[in-house]
């Protein structure tokens, strides 16, 4: 069985990690920002919490989380954001996305979060909207600039 695994962003896979957005679709590209722009950004940030996604030591997606996001509901914090996720469009369809996540929600609920938001556009034919709900995330319906809002208990 593949073997996937979140290893830290470095010299060393920087260049691959970054050229994996190049083989999104434009809608796809459309739905999550560059990985060299998030990367960047992460830097920048003192809550993000990002990692290349490995298989069997090639890198093939990357994620980033907002530890601490701070226009959460009081009585949901401690929670964390998906700030971005991709998985490369040869990796895709896979199940490599949902072993992504059980990887993160079983971190973060042993870290004692109670919940994993993310936002994501709706009506991208390509976007992860469906994936999300099939995965259990709840629909919130509040809107984050054009993006709609879910979350899921850890």
């Amino acid at each position: 069985m593949p073997h996937l695994t979140l290893e830290e962003v470095n010299m060393d896979n920087l260049f691959k990690v970054c050229k994996l957005s190049d083989t999104l679709s434009p809608g796809q590209q459309k739905c999550v920002a560059p990985n060299v722009y998030s990367i960047a950004q992460a830097h920048f940030y003192e809550h993000a919490w990002f990692r290349a996604i490995y298989l069997d030591g090639v890198p093939i997606g990357f994620i980033m989380v907002d530890t601490q996001p701070s226009d959460l509901p009081t009585e949901e914090v401690p929670s964390v954001f998906l700030w971005r996720f991709m998985i490369g469009r040869d990796f895709q369809h896979k199940g490599y996305g949902r072993q992504v996540l059980d990887i993160i929600t079983d971190k973060y609920r042993k870290e004692g979060k109670k919940y994993l938001y993310v936002s994501c556009e709706m009506d991208e034919e390509e976007g992860p909207y469906q994936f999300y709900l099939n995965y259990g995330f709840k629909d919130t319906g509040v809107m984050d600039d054009d993006e709609e809002v879910l979350k899921m208990k850890l």
